[in-house]
Protein backbone atom coordinates (compact mmCIF):
# COMPACT_ATOMS: atom_id res chain seq x y z
CA UNK A 1 0.00 0.00 0.00
CA UNK A 2 1.53 3.19 -1.02
CA UNK A 3 0.16 7.01 -0.38
CA UNK A 4 0.99 9.75 -2.73
CA UNK A 5 1.26 13.69 -1.19
CA UNK A 6 1.42 16.72 -3.02
CA UNK A 7 1.62 20.11 -1.71
CA UNK A 8 2.44 22.86 -4.09
CA UNK A 9 3.09 26.98 -4.61
CA UNK A 10 1.35 28.22 -7.01
CA UNK A 11 -1.40 26.01 -6.55
CA UNK A 12 -2.99 23.25 -9.07
CA UNK A 13 -4.09 22.32 -6.66
CA UNK A 14 -2.33 23.55 -3.53
CA UNK A 15 -2.68 19.89 -2.10
CA UNK A 16 -2.97 16.08 -3.45
CA UNK A 17 -3.11 13.13 -2.04
CA UNK A 18 -3.68 9.44 -3.61
CA UNK A 19 -3.80 5.52 -2.08
CA UNK A 20 -2.82 2.81 -3.91
CA UNK A 21 -2.89 -1.31 -3.35
CA UNK A 22 -0.99 -3.15 -5.67
CA UNK A 23 -0.49 0.03 -7.84
CA UNK A 24 -4.26 0.30 -7.82
CA UNK A 25 -5.82 3.32 -7.00
CA UNK A 26 -8.20 3.42 -3.99
CA UNK A 27 -8.52 6.67 -2.68
CA UNK A 28 -8.51 9.89 -3.76
CA UNK A 29 -8.40 13.39 -2.10
CA UNK A 30 -7.61 17.44 -2.96
CA UNK A 31 -8.05 20.83 -1.97
CA UNK A 32 -10.48 21.50 -4.06
CA UNK A 33 -13.19 18.93 -3.04
CA UNK A 34 -11.96 19.06 0.58
CA UNK A 35 -13.00 15.10 0.74
CA UNK A 36 -11.42 11.55 0.62
CA UNK A 37 -13.08 9.17 -1.83
CA UNK A 38 -13.05 5.96 -2.91
CA UNK A 39 -11.64 4.76 -6.33
CA UNK A 40 -12.67 1.03 -6.01
CA UNK A 41 -16.23 -0.30 -5.84
CA UNK A 42 -14.81 -2.87 -3.48
CA UNK A 43 -13.27 -0.21 -1.07
CA UNK A 44 -16.48 0.79 0.15
CA UNK A 45 -17.45 -2.85 1.39
CA UNK A 46 -14.15 -2.73 3.07
CA UNK A 47 -14.83 0.47 4.99
CA UNK A 48 -17.11 2.40 6.50
CA UNK A 49 -18.45 5.99 6.70
CA UNK A 50 -16.17 6.88 9.83
CA UNK A 51 -13.29 5.65 7.71
CA UNK A 52 -13.68 7.94 4.95
CA UNK A 53 -14.86 11.10 7.31
CA UNK A 54 -11.05 10.14 9.61
CA UNK A 55 -9.19 10.43 6.50
CA UNK A 56 -10.72 13.51 5.02
CA UNK A 57 -10.17 15.00 8.62
CA UNK A 58 -6.09 13.44 8.53
CA UNK A 59 -6.06 15.36 4.33
CA UNK A 60 -7.01 17.90 5.66
CA UNK A 61 -4.48 18.38 8.62
CA UNK A 62 -1.59 16.94 6.44
CA UNK A 63 -2.54 19.70 4.19
CA UNK A 64 -2.15 22.60 6.37
CA UNK A 65 1.30 20.51 7.08
CA UNK A 66 2.30 20.65 3.77
CA UNK A 67 1.87 24.46 3.48
CA UNK A 68 3.77 25.05 6.41
CA UNK A 69 6.56 22.88 5.12
CA UNK A 70 6.93 24.96 2.18
CA UNK A 71 6.99 28.21 3.78
CA UNK A 72 9.29 26.98 5.99
CA UNK A 73 12.24 25.27 3.26
CA UNK A 74 11.23 28.55 1.16
CA UNK A 75 12.38 30.87 4.24
CA UNK A 76 15.19 28.55 4.82
CA UNK A 77 16.66 28.45 1.47
CA UNK A 78 15.78 32.43 0.24
CA UNK A 79 13.54 31.46 -2.22
CA UNK A 80 10.71 33.96 -3.31
CA UNK A 81 8.52 33.35 -6.27
CA UNK A 82 8.48 30.53 -8.71
CA UNK A 83 6.84 27.04 -8.02
CA UNK A 84 7.93 24.97 -5.25
CA UNK A 85 6.38 21.71 -4.46
CA UNK A 86 6.75 19.22 -1.43
CA UNK A 87 6.19 15.32 -1.42
CA UNK A 88 5.77 12.30 0.31
CA UNK A 89 5.52 8.78 -0.49
CA UNK A 90 4.54 6.56 2.70
CA UNK A 91 3.51 2.94 3.08
CA UNK A 92 4.05 -1.12 3.41
CA UNK A 93 5.06 -3.62 1.56
CA UNK A 94 3.93 -7.31 2.80
CA UNK A 95 4.96 -10.56 1.74
CA UNK A 96 1.80 -12.82 2.43
CA UNK A 97 4.52 -16.11 2.20
CA UNK A 98 6.89 -14.87 4.79
CA UNK A 99 5.25 -12.20 6.58
CA UNK A 100 7.78 -9.79 6.46
CA UNK A 101 6.50 -6.29 6.56
CA UNK A 102 9.05 -3.37 5.23
CA UNK A 103 7.46 0.56 6.08
CA UNK A 104 8.73 3.61 3.81
CA UNK A 105 8.25 6.51 4.68
CA UNK A 106 9.92 9.23 2.03
CA UNK A 107 9.73 13.43 2.07
CA UNK A 108 11.03 15.64 -1.22
CA UNK A 109 11.00 19.69 -1.87
CA UNK A 110 11.46 20.49 -5.18
CA UNK A 111 12.08 17.29 -6.99
CA UNK A 112 15.05 16.37 -4.55
CA UNK A 113 15.30 13.55 -1.70
CA UNK A 114 15.19 16.00 1.35
CA UNK A 115 14.24 12.95 4.35
CA UNK A 116 13.34 9.53 4.38
CA UNK A 117 12.64 7.70 8.19
CA UNK A 118 14.83 4.67 8.76
CA UNK A 119 11.92 2.50 10.33
CA UNK A 120 15.20 0.36 12.46
CA UNK A 121 16.88 2.69 14.59
CA UNK A 122 13.60 5.52 14.46
CA UNK A 123 15.86 8.13 12.80
CA UNK A 124 15.21 10.40 9.92
CA UNK A 125 18.02 10.44 7.30
CA UNK A 126 19.14 13.41 5.70
CA UNK A 127 20.60 12.83 2.14
CA UNK A 128 21.48 16.40 1.56
CA UNK A 129 23.16 18.97 3.83
CA UNK A 130 20.12 21.59 3.21
CA UNK A 131 17.81 18.64 5.16
CA UNK A 132 19.84 18.32 8.16
CA UNK A 133 17.99 20.82 10.05
CA UNK A 134 15.01 19.39 9.64
CA UNK A 135 16.16 16.13 10.51
CA UNK A 136 18.11 16.95 14.10
CA UNK A 137 15.05 18.18 14.98
CA UNK A 138 12.40 15.68 14.01
CA UNK A 139 14.98 13.18 15.83
CA UNK A 140 14.34 15.05 18.83
CA UNK A 141 9.79 14.24 18.33
CA UNK A 142 11.04 10.41 20.12
CA UNK A 143 7.18 9.95 20.76
CA UNK A 144 6.01 10.64 17.03
CA UNK A 145 9.07 8.11 15.72
CA UNK A 146 8.11 5.37 17.51
CA UNK A 147 4.25 6.06 16.51
CA UNK A 148 5.35 6.40 12.36
CA UNK A 149 7.56 3.12 13.13
CA UNK A 150 4.19 1.08 14.71
CA UNK A 151 2.23 2.66 11.68
CA UNK A 152 3.75 1.57 8.87
CA UNK A 153 5.16 -1.65 9.92
CA UNK A 154 1.70 -2.66 11.76
CA UNK A 155 -1.00 -1.00 11.14
CA UNK A 156 -0.19 -1.06 7.69
CA UNK A 157 -0.12 -3.97 7.37
CA UNK A 158 -3.63 -5.01 8.77
CA UNK A 159 -5.03 -2.79 6.49
CA UNK A 160 -3.58 -4.27 3.03
CA UNK A 161 -4.99 -7.59 4.51
CA UNK A 162 -8.68 -6.21 4.74
CA UNK A 163 -7.88 -4.39 1.60
CA UNK A 164 -6.73 -7.20 -0.59
CA UNK A 165 -9.75 -9.30 1.03
CA UNK A 166 -12.49 -7.28 0.09
CA UNK A 167 -10.53 -6.51 -3.63
CA UNK A 168 -9.93 -10.13 -4.00
CA UNK A 169 -11.10 -10.43 -7.18
CA UNK A 170 -9.55 -7.07 -8.50
CA UNK A 171 -6.30 -7.26 -7.11
CA UNK A 172 -5.60 -10.81 -7.35
CA UNK A 173 -6.47 -11.50 -10.39
CA UNK A 174 -4.10 -12.44 -13.31
CA UNK A 175 -4.33 -10.73 -17.20
CA UNK A 176 -1.94 -12.15 -19.96
CA UNK A 177 -0.71 -9.16 -22.29
CA UNK A 178 -0.57 -8.90 -26.47
CA UNK A 179 2.82 -8.82 -27.66
CA UNK A 180 4.00 -6.92 -30.39
CA UNK A 181 7.61 -6.76 -32.24
CA UNK A 182 8.36 -3.50 -32.98
CA UNK A 183 10.91 -1.32 -35.29
CA UNK A 184 11.55 1.61 -36.51
CA UNK A 185 13.93 1.61 -39.25
CA UNK A 186 16.58 -1.52 -40.35
CA UNK A 187 19.25 -0.14 -38.14
CA UNK A 188 16.73 0.47 -35.09
CA UNK A 189 16.91 -2.29 -32.13
CA UNK A 190 13.61 -4.71 -32.28
CA UNK A 191 11.43 -3.57 -29.29
CA UNK A 192 9.31 -6.59 -28.08
CA UNK A 193 6.36 -4.62 -26.65
CA UNK A 194 3.95 -6.20 -23.79
CA UNK A 195 0.79 -4.14 -23.00
CA UNK A 196 -2.43 -5.35 -20.86
CA UNK A 197 -1.16 -7.17 -18.38
CA UNK A 198 -1.46 -7.69 -14.68
CA UNK A 199 -0.26 -7.99 -12.13
CA UNK A 200 2.98 -5.67 -12.44
CA UNK A 201 4.80 -8.34 -11.31
CA UNK A 202 6.43 -9.29 -14.56
CA UNK A 203 9.29 -10.64 -16.87
CA UNK A 204 10.27 -9.12 -19.75
CA UNK A 205 13.73 -10.47 -21.31
CA UNK A 206 15.58 -11.89 -24.73
CA UNK A 207 16.47 -15.87 -25.00
CA UNK A 208 19.24 -17.13 -28.08
CA UNK A 209 19.27 -20.58 -28.57
CA UNK A 210 17.52 -21.22 -24.80
CA UNK A 211 19.83 -18.50 -22.75
CA UNK A 212 18.89 -15.32 -21.19
CA UNK A 213 20.51 -12.39 -23.21
CA UNK A 214 22.15 -9.45 -20.85
CA UNK A 215 24.51 -7.73 -23.86
CA UNK A 216 22.86 -5.54 -26.49
CA UNK A 217 19.47 -5.50 -24.88
CA UNK A 218 17.83 -2.81 -22.89
CA UNK A 219 14.82 -3.20 -20.54
CA UNK A 220 12.39 -0.91 -20.18
CA UNK A 221 10.04 0.43 -16.94
CA UNK A 222 6.86 -1.22 -16.36
CA UNK A 223 4.35 1.67 -17.00
CA UNK A 224 0.64 1.89 -15.61
CA UNK A 225 -2.44 1.53 -18.56
CA UNK A 226 -5.01 3.60 -18.05
CA UNK A 227 -7.66 1.13 -17.38
CA UNK A 228 -5.25 -0.59 -14.57
CA UNK A 229 -3.08 -2.86 -16.15
CA UNK A 230 0.58 -2.60 -17.29
CA UNK A 231 2.81 -2.03 -20.15
CA UNK A 232 6.66 -2.98 -20.54
CA UNK A 233 9.23 -3.20 -23.42
CA UNK A 234 12.34 -5.02 -24.23
CA UNK A 235 14.68 -3.71 -26.99
CA UNK A 236 16.80 -6.04 -28.74
CA UNK A 237 20.10 -4.89 -30.52
CA UNK A 238 19.78 -6.57 -34.35
CA UNK A 239 22.21 -4.58 -36.51
CA UNK A 240 24.66 -7.08 -35.57
CA UNK A 241 22.99 -10.13 -36.17
CA UNK A 242 22.40 -11.79 -39.74
CA UNK A 243 18.65 -12.27 -41.09
CA UNK A 244 19.38 -16.22 -41.34
CA UNK A 245 20.33 -16.00 -37.52
CA UNK A 246 17.19 -14.06 -36.41
CA UNK A 247 14.86 -17.43 -35.68
CA UNK A 248 17.75 -18.12 -32.51
CA UNK A 249 16.03 -14.88 -30.94
CA UNK A 250 12.78 -15.25 -28.68
CA UNK A 251 10.92 -12.58 -26.85
CA UNK A 252 9.88 -14.52 -23.27
CA UNK A 253 7.10 -13.08 -21.11
CA UNK A 254 6.56 -14.57 -17.51
CA UNK A 255 4.39 -13.17 -15.22
CA UNK A 256 3.30 -13.74 -11.82
CA UNK A 257 0.50 -16.94 -11.12
CA UNK A 258 1.32 -18.15 -14.89
CA UNK A 259 3.28 -20.95 -15.18
CA UNK A 260 3.59 -20.95 -18.64
CA UNK A 261 5.72 -18.85 -20.86
CA UNK A 262 4.63 -16.38 -23.23
CA UNK A 263 6.89 -17.04 -26.20
CA UNK A 264 6.97 -14.79 -29.15
CA UNK A 265 9.91 -15.74 -31.82
CA UNK A 266 12.09 -12.80 -33.58
CA UNK A 267 10.63 -13.16 -36.91
CA UNK A 268 11.48 -10.34 -40.01
CA UNK A 269 7.64 -10.86 -41.38
CA UNK A 270 6.21 -10.06 -37.38
CA UNK A 271 8.04 -6.61 -37.33
CA UNK A 272 5.90 -4.23 -37.13
CA UNK A 273 8.03 -1.06 -38.29
CA UNK A 274 6.72 2.06 -39.52
CA UNK A 275 8.95 1.86 -43.20
CA UNK A 276 7.06 0.84 -46.63
CA UNK A 277 7.87 -3.29 -47.08
CA UNK A 278 8.95 -3.06 -51.11
CA UNK A 279 5.77 -4.90 -53.26
CA UNK A 280 7.15 -7.78 -54.81
CA UNK A 281 6.61 -9.15 -58.84
CA UNK A 282 4.54 -12.11 -57.44
CA UNK A 283 2.20 -9.33 -55.41
CA UNK A 284 2.26 -6.63 -58.68
CA UNK A 285 1.03 -9.79 -60.72
CA UNK A 286 -2.21 -10.66 -58.28
CA UNK A 287 -2.97 -6.92 -57.98
CA UNK A 288 -3.44 -6.49 -62.10
CA UNK A 289 -5.05 -9.51 -62.80
CA UNK A 290 -7.47 -9.18 -59.68
CA UNK A 291 -8.07 -5.14 -61.56
CA UNK A 292 -8.29 -6.42 -65.11
CA UNK A 293 -10.66 -9.21 -63.83
CA UNK A 294 -12.98 -6.55 -61.81
CA UNK A 295 -12.51 -3.96 -64.80
CA UNK A 296 -13.92 -6.00 -67.84
CA UNK A 297 -17.45 -6.63 -66.96
CA UNK A 298 -17.87 -3.13 -66.43
CA UNK A 299 -15.96 -2.37 -70.23
CA UNK A 300 -18.32 -5.10 -71.54
CA UNK A 301 -21.37 -3.47 -69.76
CA UNK A 302 -20.43 -0.31 -71.49
CA UNK A 303 -19.68 -1.49 -75.01
CA UNK A 304 -22.79 -3.42 -75.06
CA UNK A 305 -25.36 -0.72 -74.13
CA UNK A 306 -23.40 1.55 -76.29
CA UNK A 307 -24.33 -0.79 -79.29
CA UNK A 308 -27.41 -1.14 -77.55
CA UNK A 309 -28.27 2.54 -77.57
CA UNK A 310 -27.31 2.96 -81.18
CA UNK A 311 -29.27 0.31 -82.60
CA UNK A 312 -32.21 2.07 -80.70
CA UNK A 313 -32.35 5.54 -80.62
CA UNK A 314 -33.73 7.38 -83.45
CA UNK A 315 -32.13 9.23 -86.40
CA UNK A 316 -30.69 12.32 -85.55
CA UNK A 317 -29.76 11.32 -81.73
CA UNK A 318 -26.95 11.21 -80.31
CA UNK A 319 -26.37 7.73 -78.31
CA UNK A 320 -23.45 9.13 -76.51
CA UNK A 321 -25.64 12.37 -74.70
CA UNK A 322 -27.37 9.76 -73.04
CA UNK A 323 -27.40 10.00 -69.12
CA UNK A 324 -24.11 8.12 -67.51
CA UNK A 325 -24.48 5.07 -65.65
CA UNK A 326 -24.27 5.35 -61.50
CA UNK A 327 -23.37 3.31 -59.26
CA UNK A 328 -24.75 3.48 -55.82
CA UNK A 329 -22.17 3.38 -51.18
CA UNK A 330 -2.79 4.70 -15.43
CA UNK A 331 -6.34 10.12 1.07
CA UNK A 332 -3.82 9.91 2.92
CA UNK A 333 -4.11 8.28 5.66
CA UNK A 334 -0.50 9.20 6.69
CA UNK A 335 0.23 10.53 9.97
CA UNK A 336 1.84 14.52 9.95
CA UNK A 337 5.13 15.32 11.43
CA UNK A 338 5.86 18.33 13.10
CA UNK A 339 7.08 21.33 11.31
CA UNK A 340 9.73 21.61 8.77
Amino acid sequence: MKYFLTGSVPNFPEFVAVGLVDEVQIGYYDSNTKKVEPKQDWMLKATDAQYWERHTQLALDEQQVFKNHIEVLKERFNQTGGVHIYQKMAGCEWDDETGEVKGFLQDGYDGEDFLSLDMETETWIAPTPKSVITKLKWDQNKAQLAFLKNYYTQECRSFVKKFLEHGRSSLLRTELPRISLLQKSPSSPVSCHATGFYPDSAMLFWRRDGEELHEDVYLGEVLPNHEGTFQMSVDLKVSSISPEDWRRYKCVFQVSGVKEDIVTKLDEDSVQSNREKPISVTTIIIITAVALAVVSPHIGLIVYRRKKAQSTSPAGTDPGASKPLRSGDRGSNSPSETSS
